[in-house]
């Protein structure tokens, strides 16, 4: 028996399989790519008894018949050697669906241990589940467990621990749709027999591999796949198999275990129908094919509500805090006869850039707090689907909007998640247009400049970025679909499971929370920190060396370079231009710049505000231009995190360059329109 395991987790999407890596990692994960691929793995570790254990969580899938990149790479993991134990994490409220890819890893002949989720839903519903019958059906260990209230981890341990070998004791099942008088009695050897055509055409599948791949493992399974005309497998093992297989059988294999699956249910599962599951209550009103866009609108309008109200009320306690911290970093430096340019560096520099960032932080929390709650209460699959119709206008599918969703967060994970579409076509066009949504990192420029100039309708005007947002990302969808229109491309479906609604598990959301925080303080503490050093020093020297003037120095020659070209979009002050220019490395940047260029230490609070809404409006800078500078930020060049996600993920630099340039074109183009427009309608 090995001491040390490689257990790898897979299971449906929502199946709760993430809670249950979490529980048993205490989501201290280790995040790398695979090799040769830019799919990323989750590994986590953790000791039970003498026994240490590695484990893996894979994408959720549904199948072992790949079409995206990540099932692909997940089914290559599970056939590698590399695993030890299969988890197959199945949720209990959703049996009949999860046993289609239970039975196709059992086919692998490796160990697997069905750790039984939610089981607590199934009890709510006045269901239950024979729990001697379903491991007799399926020859493999099934371990009831409760992710979310940490109930059977132990026992689901101490199974994993002593199945690292197949079982080899004789199943107790039989399939009643499938009569059979094949010579070789299956049914003592497989979970899934299959008809008796079928059967034999993998006997003689199998003795045709045995001879040309002598070094195979599990040549059943390799049969199966030839027979489903997998292409991945046909062309890893290229076979002469004309004579065996006349079509392709994988209809007729789906079929075979969907009807198996069925005698499962019938044995295992008790009062099914006893009580409605509230979800298709619910759906009733969230999926409407008229209000659900509707609602969807209201929801999001009600998160940027608290993100403003309950955020600005706890903000205001990191501007007073912020404000004792320079004053006494300050003192305490003139007391220490610190040299002037290095207590305007600390103080003017440093403090006011990053301060002025952390003062965000609570907007932040509360964002990311809803956006977690409507993520794990099963909501966010149901706005896909309300979109799927309108999406498929554009020319995309309504699996392109989650993407586009995650956006709202960070932009680089949305990029990330393009992965999941299945045609190239389809993931480029989700990538161009993801970067305009609104990520965090806007939020803050929305908070001060909406505050700034809007007053009581800041929340409104922030919003509109989102919306604004949301429109320019389907507007370009559609050019691009115009474009496409001479070609033939299969039309889109979408296929998504709308998993139960249930109550956000608290621990969940906190690590979700937790680590958005500590990427946005992360960012504060590096990326940030380094550009408030690089624009104070932009700002304080010039080709004269130190100037107390800031029109001398280099960021001001570097903006004033600019001028003609932001000034037809309201945006022609060389500060804000500077200020933009940083901005490509974090949006955040944008507000910290500001900080620095316009000299105010406690640029959120409302002493700091009214300071800096004078000097704006000393230049001839008002509420159109503060409009049209949200809109400019929203739209152009993502930052140098995005960019670089998004050579990584189509691992061409002139794709990349393309993405600048595209949206440096939207982002002037749109806001010289509502500039020029504002002007004709206030003049």
């Amino acid at each position: 028996m090995k001491n040390e395991l490689s257990i790898g987790f897979i299971g449906n999407p929502n199946c709760g399989k993430t809670t249950l890596f979490n529980d048993y990692t205490g989501a201290k994960l280790k995040v790398a790519n695979w090799p040769g691929v830019t799919v990323e793995k989750k590994e986590g570790a953790m000791k039970y008894h003498h026994h240490h254990f590695k484990l893996v969580d894979l994408p959720g899938l549904y199948s072992l018949t790949c079409y995206t990149m990540e099932e692909k790479v997940s089914r290559e993991y599970i056939l590698s050697d590399d695993v030890d134990v299969i988890v197959d994490v199945v949720d209990a409220s959703s049996l009949e669906r999860n046993l289609y890819l239970t039975l196709q890893l059992i086919e692998l002949q490796k160990p697997v241990v069905m750790a039984l989720n939610m089981m607590d839903v199934v009890e709510e519903r006045g269901m239950e589940i024979d729990l001697h019958r379903l491991p007799e059906m399926l020859g493999i260990p099934v371990i009831p467990v409760s992710a979310t209230r940490k109930r059977g981890l132990d026992i689901l341990m101490h199974a994993i621990s002593h199945h690292q070998e197949l079982s080899h004791d004789p199943l107790i099942h039989q399939h009643r749709s499938i009569q059979s008088s094949h010579p070789h009695d299956h049914h003592q050897e497989y979970t899934m027999v299959y008809s008796d055509l079928i059967e034999e055409k993998i006997d003689l599948l199998i003795e045709r591999l045995q001879k040309h791949y002598p070094e195979m493992k599990n040549y059943r399974w390799h049969a199966l796949k030839i027979l489903e005309m997998d292409e991945d497998i046909l062309a890893k093992y290229p076979l002469s198999i004309e004579d065996i297989v006349d079509r392709s059988y994988e209809k007729d294999i789906i079929n075979q275990k969907y009807d198996f699956i069925e005698e499962i249910i019938e044995e295992v599962l008790v009062n099914k129908e006893k009580k409605e599951a509230l979800t298709d209550k619910v759906d009733a009103l969230l999926t409407h094919r008229y209000l659900g866009i509707p609602i969807f609108l209201l929801i999001m309008a009600l998160v940027f509500f608290l993100t403003f109200t309950v955020g600005d009320a706890l903000k205001t306690y990191f501007e007073i805090g912020l404000e004792f911290f320079s004053h006494y970093v300050r003192q305490l430096l003139e007391l220490l006869h610190a040299n002037a340019i290095l207590i305007s560096l600390i103080v003017d520099g440093i403090i006011a850039g990053v301060g002025g960032i952390l003062s965000f932080l609570p907007n932040i929390f509360i964002l990311f707090l809803a956006l977690a709650f409507l993520e794990d209460s099963g909501y966010m699959a149901r706005v896909a689907y309300v979109m799927d119709g309108i999406m498929g206008s554009f020319g995309l599918s309504g699996r392109a909007f989650i993407p586009m969703l995650l956006g709202f967060g960070c932009t680089v994970p949305a990029i990330m998640a393009s992965r999941a579409l299945e045609d190239k076509r389809d993931r480029f066009k989700t990538i161009l247009i993801t970067p305009f949504m609104s990520c965090s990192a806007r939020l803050p420029i929305y908070v001060l400049f909406s505050q700034m100039f809007f007053k009581d309708k800041a929340m409104i005007v922030a919003y509109s970025m989102y919306v604004l947002g949301l429109f320019i990302a389907m507007l370009t969808a559609f050019v691009v679909h115009l474009l496409e229109r001479k070609k033939q491309y299969a039309p889109h479906h979408l296929l998504i499971e709308l998993p139960e609604y249930k109550r956000p598990n608290a621990r969940t959301i906190a690590i979700y929370v937790y680590e958005k925080v500590e990427d946005y303080i992360t960012k504060a503490g590096t990326t940030i920190f380094v550009a408030s050093i690089l624009i104070w020093f932009l700002l304080n020297f010039g080709p004269q060396g130190l100037v107390e003037d800031m029109s001398l120095s280099f960021g001001s020659l570097i903006g004033k370079q600019l001028v003609p070209l932001f000034k037809p979009i309201g945006l022609g002050y060389w500060q804000i231009i500077v200020a933009l220019i940083s901005g490509i490395a974090a949006k955040e940047v944008v507000v910290s710049s500001c900080s620095i260029l316009f000299g105010i230490n406690n640029i959120t609070s409302q002493a700091g505000m009214s300071h800096m809404l004078g000097l704006l409006n000393g230049l001839g800078f008002g509420t159109l231009n503060a409009y049209t500078l949200m809109v400019f930020c929203l739209l152009y060049i993502p930052c140098g995190a995005t960019l670089a996600t998004i050579h990584k993920e189509t691992n061409s630099w002139k794709w990349t360059g393309f993405e600048i340039i595209f949206q440096l074109l939207v982002a002037w183009i749109v806001s010289w329109i509502i500039y020029q427009g504002g002007l004709l309608l206030w003049s």
